[in-house]
């Protein structure tokens, strides 16, 4: 398009996008003058096939032949993978699958046969290499490019705890009165049970509150990280679980979620309130607080 213009413009393939819209994204992005042409041309030569999913680092002054072979190279491919704050180990197991990048189980696998735990400062060994998923709560949530052609699911760990590191190290030597992995635990609670930071910290206080009381935390989300289907039955309140908050006392083993620094901040930097209970509401998501459990009941038979 501009044989003079080499500057480099990042370029990215979705899984299942066809040539036309392709064309179509390469044309908005002044790449090529015409989507049609780069369609006609892919037909012709039956192109289409060959062009894989990935990022793909493109400039202007490319012709279209080139842009194809370049799309067309796995040696030049990047897949893109965003984990979302409060996805599980196996959620991402899932999106790798999905990515055609690894069969089902195969980025647990990896977690579980971490050995490298002398790397990273903030990883208890003895606590964590105890749970089924060891790495829970430390795979950062993070948008990560990944080579397609010789992807290893500990290149993504490896990628994920360095992350964690550069996010985690400035507040690890604030952290005086719990443990790194009862900051983490219960950052990935406050992760999936409320939005914002404010309604975070005001939780934090509440569930850190409850804990130093004796009282049970009472997250739902705990009890949602091991169940099959993500749903609560009445049953499940009663299961004998560590994870079992509404029945047992103290904070579950591990984390159950992998949270963002702002869980993290908010579970060291607890607010402290009146509160001692909460709910979310279920059509807009606000947070009401509670006094106490008759005001509590009063509130879940207003909004629930």
């Amino acid at each position: 398009m501009d044989e003079n213009d080499k500057q480099n413009i990042s370029f990215q393939i979705k899984k299942g996008e066809t040539s036309k819209e392709i064309g179509k994204k390469l044309e908005e992005k002044n790449i090529i003058k015409s989507a049609n042409s780069f369609y006609i041309h892919t037909k012709i030569n039956q192109l289409g096939e060959s062009i894989l999913a990935g990022r793909f680092v493109l400039n202007r002054s490319m012709t279209v032949p080139e842009i194809i072979q370049t799309i067309s190279d796995p040696a030049q491919a990047e897949f893109v993978i965003t984990i979302q704050e409060g996805l599980t180990v196996k959620d991402i197991d899932a999106k790798l699958v999905n990515l055609g990048l690894t069969n089902k189980g195969e980025f647990i696998e990896a977690i579980k046969n971490f050995k490298d735990w002398q790397l990273y400062s903030f990883l208890d060994q003895e606590t964590l290499s105890k749970l089924s998923i060891p790495l829970e709560g430390y795979i950062y949530p993070d948008t990560y490019f990944l080579d397609p052609e010789n992807f290893d699911p500990n290149e993504l760990i490896y990628k994920a705890l360095d992350n964690f590191e550069q996010k985690f190290s400035p507040h690890q030597e604030k952290i005086k009165k719990h443990s790194y992995n009862e900051i983490v635990t219960m950052a990935s609670i406050i992760e999936n049970e409320v939005f914002g930071e404010e309604d975070r910290k005001k939780v934090s206080g509440i569930f850190w509150k409850r804990l130093e009381n004796n009282w049970a935390i009472g997250a739902d989300a705990t009890l949602l990280y091991i169940s099959d289907d993500r749903k609560i039955t009445a049953e499940d309140l009663n299961i004998d679980s560590p994870y079992n908050t509404r029945k047992n006392l103290g904070l579950p083993p591990g984390p159950i979620s992998n949270p963002s620094i702002e869980s993290i901040e908010a579970a060291m930097y607890p607010e402290e309130s009146e509160y001692w209970f909460y709910l979310t509401t279920l059509d807009t998501g606000k947070v009401i607080y509670s006094k106490s459990n008759e005001e509590h009941n009063a509130n879940r038979a207003k909004y629930l």
